[in-house]
């Protein structure tokens, strides 16, 4: 007998890039900090605790269904440490301090309408720490195409050309630490 997130990872190697296509919904008992990243890493797109309200249930469904990565609050704290510490381990330092202006409240109000994923701000977070785009995905266990991909549209998002222009807008609007 197989768990979820090995059953993930057989779907997603079998599937190839026709994966992409569909979406996971994680329905599971598990919150632990191991089980959480396995399932992502494994491929799934959202994560439902199964003891959650059948409203919030539909709402992950759909949520998913349309693209976007619904995470149970339950394990929020999970995914923020996992970010925060990738962050930091991935962080380079010159000895040099920048000082960051708040962002304009014309940006302001394009991230609150075209808020960004999950994983998207994972990858905007690793950006920020000075990844490459082929580090991001062995860190993150994903294609360099997918990578790309996210990177492309985090840019699109947040209306910018480049990665630095997309790494100063995070650590302005405080949507990376």
């Amino acid at each position: 007998m197989i768990d979820g997130i090995e059953l993930m990872r057989r779907f997603q190697q079998n599937c190839g890039e026709d994966s992409l296509a569909t979406k996971i919904l994680m329905l599971t008992m598990y919150n632990t900090q191991e089980q959480v990243l396995a399932a992502f890493s494994a491929g799934a797109d959202s994560y439902c605790m199964k003891d959650t309200s059948v409203d919030k249930l539909v709402e992950a469904i759909y949520s998913t269904h349309e693209g976007n990565t619904w995470i149970d609050p339950v394990i929020i704290g999970v995914i923020r440490q996992q970010v925060r510490q990738n962050f930091a381990t991935g962080s380079r330092t010159d000895g040099k301090t920048v000082i960051i202006q708040g962002v304009d409240p014309e940006h302001r109000q394009l991230l609150e309408n075209v808020p960004l994923t999950e994983r998207e701000l994972e990858i905007l977070a690793l950006i920020v720490g000075g990844f490459s785009n082929a580090q991001i995905a062995d860190r993150l266990y994903i294609t360099i195409g997918t990578v790309k991909t996210h990177v492309r549209n985090i840019l699109n998002k947040l209306s910018v050309d480049d990665r630095t222009q997309a790494a100063v807008l995070a650590l302005r609007s405080g949507l990376v630490a």
